[in-house]
């Protein structure tokens, strides 16, 4: 068969081959983001991949293998290769065919056929977590090896399909308000009802485990909030940061009956455990080092971690080193997981989860555990992890569905390619491969498109994103904004992202700090100056920033501005597999032709 109107090529290397031009490429690219990852998308042809967690997320999503088949074909031109198909039913088949269950006590792994049960038996990375065969397709596992169990079938390619239910916590009398505090009409959106509903399913063991993808902007905090009252069970919220913290509580109160004494905060500003405590991922991952103490005080103080011991980089941004196992004892706070009665526990911002949290999560595999991300994307390619210990993808809402529905911001996204500054060039051809990055990230060409931008959204809010520190001070200095970075203190970044938020501000120079997170629901403009190399997470998290919808209805602006023919351009090129996959069409200019009536 061959279809010269359809604008996909299937290989039999598992690879996907879509043509952006084509009439139906839209279509066809909304149906394969379901259970493909996107590898390339220069201009004109797009390359996605299909994978064994793809798929198994898409499965675990409630796709079948023959839905997954029924797409490709719809959409080839050429008869789809016979192995690709069989792939597809044996992967998404094997979803399931091993299944975790508790029974009087027991944690019991049970397989659909003697042989497969003969197989893992077999299997030396398993082999530990075995304890005695109770029938021919049935072992007895450890209580405490649930995760890990887990995590070593995903490996082998058998995803075990948990049902071995949860343990309650603590009651917790909450609900959702029809009136906010503020004396606003509340009802969750119908996405965000179906979202909740996909992760607690009925309070049965085939819920209560797993993560929600949904956009920046599209209220996610609702979802958790909606989650929380399922569960009426106290809860344990992780977030990013204490303003991320503090954006949590105020939402709770205003839209759910707690009352503040029932909100705690744990971050490295004070700790307080109440039925619903919010904790920073930095917090719990900061570990004390009294040989290094005096010295680090200074810098942990700038980030609200006193007496704690945080790594600074050159920007002031916290950093924490995955650890080792023989550093495992030396964390303050992962204890906080079993300090409460916790029924539930949301990761918000589950794609950044660090390598500690991954480990005491294993361990508490019997708690319910909700995920809450805008992209599964991991920078460190531990999405299996996630899929193994939060639990698989049990909702994916995209962006420009929302965006259809009004209820995200309609964004315009422009990369805007300038050449490398001439006193520059010599520095950048002689420099390694690092040191090039940061050579054309930081090109000062780049302020006088900024100062273009500027002009041209005269009026509106706007955000200047950037990495490298030295570059935003050179901004701050030529444009007289405010800048907000790791070593602002809380207090007054509090005080400067509510003078954004009133419109006494109207520009905002922003560092990496403001990738989390933040509620800025005016700003309409974003301009990304420099970024973490080719992080994909980094470009949903920027983008969601001007995503909430506009009372005027306005459109939202990204512009990416890189440094033409450099290690800057090879980046952006990985970042902008985040905006295709979501559907945004990336419009690229050239500097030279910004100022042309229709280019901006």
């Amino acid at each position: 068969m061959y279809n010269p109107q359809n604008p996909l090529i299937v290989q039999s290397d598992r690879t996907a081959l879509l043509e952006v031009d084509n009439p139906r490429y839209e279509e066809c690219r909304d149906q394969l983001s379901a259970f493909c990852e996107l590898i390339k998308s220069p201009e004109h042809i797009h390359t996605y991949r299909v994978t064994a967690l793809s798929m198994w997320n898409a499965r675990a999503a409630g796709m079948s293998a023959e839905e997954m088949v029924a797409i490709l074909n719809e959409y080839s031109k050429y008869d789809v290769p016979g192995n690709i198909l069989h792939d597809i039913h044996d992967y998404v088949g094997r979803y399931g065919r091993l299944k975790l269950v508790k029974e009087g006590g027991q944690l019991l792994l049970r397989a659909d056929d003697n042989l497969l049960m003969t197989e893992i038996r077999h299997t030396k990375l398993l082999q530990k977590y075995l304890l005695a065969s109770i029938d021919m397709r049935t072992v007895e596992i450890p209580l405490l090896e649930r995760g890990r169990l887990k995590q070593a079938l995903l490996k082998i390619g058998f995803p075990v399909e948990d049902l071995a239910g949860y343990t309650d916590g603590a009651h917790l009398e909450l609900c959702l308000r029809e009136v906010t505090r503020k004396g606003l009409p509340f009802l969750p959106r119908p996405y965000q009802e179906d979202a909740a509903s996909a992760f607690w399913a009925g309070g049965s063991a085939a819920g209560g485990s797993g993560v929600l993808v949904l956009p920046c902007g599209a209220g996610k905090t609702i979802i958790g909030m909606q989650a929380i009252a399922k569960a009426q069970m106290q809860t344990l919220i992780i977030v990013t940061g204490i303003t991320a913290a503090r954006q949590w509580r105020d939402e709770i109160l205003d839209k759910t009956n707690a009352s503040e004494d029932m909100i705690g905060e744990y971050s490295g500003e004070c700790k307080n455990i109440r039925p619903i405590t919010i904790a920073t991922y930095q917090v719990l991952t900061a570990r004390r080092d009294p040989s290094k103490a005096k010295g680090k005080k200074k810098s942990a103080e700038k980030d609200g971690h006193v007496g704690l011991e945080v790594e600074m980089d050159a920007w002031g941004e916290a950093q924490f080193k995955p650890d080792t196992p023989e550093q495992a004892e030396g964390y303050l706070n992962l204890d906080l997981f079993s300090r409460q009665d916790w029924g539930l526990i949301v990761y918000d911002e589950v794609h950044l989860l660090p390598a500690p949290v991954f480990r005491i999560t294993a361990e508490i595999q019997a708690k319910r555990r909700l995920g809450l991300t805008a992209t599964l994307v991991r920078e460190d390619g531990r999405e299996d992890d996630v899929f193994s210990l939060i639990g698989p993808k049990k909702a994916d809402v995209p962006w420009k569905v929302l965006e259809k529905q009004g209820w995200i911001a309609t964004a315009v996204c422009t990369e805007i390619r300038v050449p490398l500054a001439e006193d520059c060039r010599l520095e950048y051809a002689i420099a390694e491969q690092r040191d090039k990055f940061r050579i054309a990230s930081i090109n000062p060409v780049k302020e006088d498109i900024i100062a273009q931008l500027i002009e041209k959204h005269r009026g509106d809010n706007v955000l200047i994103i950037g990495q490298y520190l030295e570059q935003l001070a050179s901004i701050v200095d030529r444009f007289q904004a405010p800048v907000i970075t790791g070593k602002t203190l809380q207090r007054d970044r509090e005080k400067i992202y509510a003078s954004f938020k009133s419109g006494e501000i109207k520009l905002l120079i922003v560092s990496k700090v403001a990738n989390f997170s933040i509620d800025l629901p005016d700003a309409n403009v974003a301009i990304q100056v420099s970024g973490t190399f080719g992080s994909r997470q980094e470009e949903a998290q920027r983008l969601g920033r001007i995503l909430r919808p506009k009372t005027d209805g306005s459109l939202a602006h990204f512009y990416s501005i890189v440094t033409r023919e450099t290690r800057d351009q090879d980046f952006a090129t990985h970042r902008q597999l985040f905006l295709t996959e979501q559907g945004y069409r990336y419009e690229i200019v050239d500097a030279e032709k910004l100022n042309e009536p229709a280019v901006i």
